[in-house]
């Protein structure tokens, strides 16, 4: 089951951001006392009494006019109710309550989404206790106050937050259907490829980007088998901002890629590999996720023998955080290739869920030992006593050493090459943790 997704909502200048890096444990938003200036990370992993989420800030609000304001809240709240599992609506004690937070209230009540109503910069309880009362008013529940930049009170919060998750696995019916997250920036073809999966245009497409309203479910049969494919093609463009909509995709697209099983990475073959591409994929690296690579819009190119060496070369050099993924050329419009795509995810799937025996893997990793000496330093040689498969999805190696210093990047992608060539696990990442183990 897919972690639950937390949003941060509120006006500028509330204190949405330092609460999203006091929430997350590290300073990853740049906070400044300038309302708009979140420009940064969107998302974090998060957990409290055991429980993993994704917390998101749903920041992006430029303090032209109250008006615009106004509009950017609404279009914030917006965001927070189609990809958040519980909100938290942030408010500030010594603004007092204001019109633009009664009528995202208003949104947010409707919205039938759990809302935590938090009320920020209370540095002294005795002092400001008088003044969170008024916040009542909103409708939307006991108001929670806290101080973010002081650590008060959060832990009452984030208790609440939790009751709101969804069941935790067992407790609830898991969907065993693979699920398929299409990702990508606006208008690459996401929506046209499903719709040529599916045979029939269940999503509206046009030449406007991020015209798909939101995140489609869209289920298609193939060979018997059922596959869930999710169409993340953004929110309605109603911000001429463009950063506020590459933000929204973004989002889009963590939520997405957290509730499936791999991601396809929809490119343009016209425009080619761009940095807002790199930022989609590594999403799904940072989640270990299958991920497969589909370079749409390839009837439109000319082409001679090199074309395709060439433009894998380009991915590769641009995404090389991800040499693992698997690279497709297609077309949505005239269906090349797009028989293929399942044989694909079925095997990247595998992939990902793929378990090596232990005897194997420590056969291979003596072998790989015995072809390149571990690295040393001061006359201090790394030793390898013993290496074991703990997880999948992605899969997950524990390797023991006598020196966890000595463990060099550069020797642990080697020894992921070995493992590579001995098993394939094309289009899935893989993690190594290094454990210390004293002598032998």
């Amino acid at each position: 089951m897919s972690k639950p997704v937390v949003a941060v909502v509120g006006r500028p200048n509330v204190g949405k951001s330092t609460l999203f890096n006091v929430i997350a444990g590290e300073r990853i938003a740049i906070v400044k006392d300038t309302p708009g200036v979140t420009r940064d990370r969107i998302y974090a992993d998060a957990s409290w009494l055991d429980r993993d989420f994704t917390l998101i800030d749903t920041g992006g609000i430029e303090p032209d006019s109250k008006d615009i304001i106004l509009s950017q809240m609404r279009e914030q709240a917006e965001v927070a109710i189609h990809t958040a599992d519980v909100i938290l609506f942030l408010t500030d004690v010594r603004q007092g309550l204001l019109d633009a937070d009664a009528k995202v209230a208003e949104l947010l009540r409707r919205s039938k989404k759990p809302v935590i109503l938090v009320v920020n910069k209370v540095d002294n309880f005795d002092k400001f206790m008088p003044d969170v009362y008024e916040f009542y008013n909103l409708g939307i529940g006991d108001p929670h106050p806290i101080s973010a930049s002081s650590k008060l009170g959060l832990g009452d919060m984030l208790d609440e937050m939790v009751k709101h998750f969804p069941l935790q696995n067992g407790e609830e019916e898991e969907d065993e259907r693979p699920k398929i997250a299409v990702i990508g920036k606006p208008n690459v073809g996401k929506s046209s490829l499903v719709n040529r999966l599916l045979g029939e245009n269940r999503v509206i497409v046009s030449d406007i980007a991020g015209t798909t309203r939101d995140a489609v479910d869209t289920a298609v049969k193939h060979n018997g088998e059922e596959y869930v494919f999710i169409d993340t093609a953004g929110l309605r463009r109603k911000s001429k901002i463009k950063e506020d909509l590459e933000r929204y995709s973004i989002i889009r697209a963590v939520t997405a890629v957290e509730r499936s099983d791999a991601a396809m990475i929809m490119i343009d073959a016209i425009e080619g590999v761009t940095e807002q591409d790199a930022k989609i994929a590594g999403i799904a690296h940072e989640r270990g996720k299958g991920v497969i690579i589909a370079v749409n819009k390839w009837d439109a190119i000319e082409k001679n023998d090199k074309t395709i060496y060439q433009h894998t070369e380009r991915i590769r050099q641009i995404l090389s955080f991800i040499p693992y993924a698997e690279i497709m050329f297609i077309s949505a419009k005239t269906g090349q290739r797009i028989g293929k795509i399942f044989d694909t995810i079925q095997m990247v799937i595998a992939n990902n869920s793929m378990r090596i025996a232990t005897g194997v893997l420590n056969e291979i990793i003596t072998e790989a030992v015995a072809m390149q000496q571990p690295p040393s330093d001061k006359g201090k040689r790394l030793k390898i006593y013993y290496a074991t498969q703990v997880g999948v999805k992605p899969p997950t190696f524990v390797i023991f050493v006598n020196d966890k210093k000595l463990m060099h990047f550069s020797y642990i992608r080697y020894l992921e090459n070995r493992i590579r060539d001995a098993f394939g696990f094309r289009g899935t990442s893989l993690k190594f943790i290094i454990r210390e183990r004293k002598g032998e």
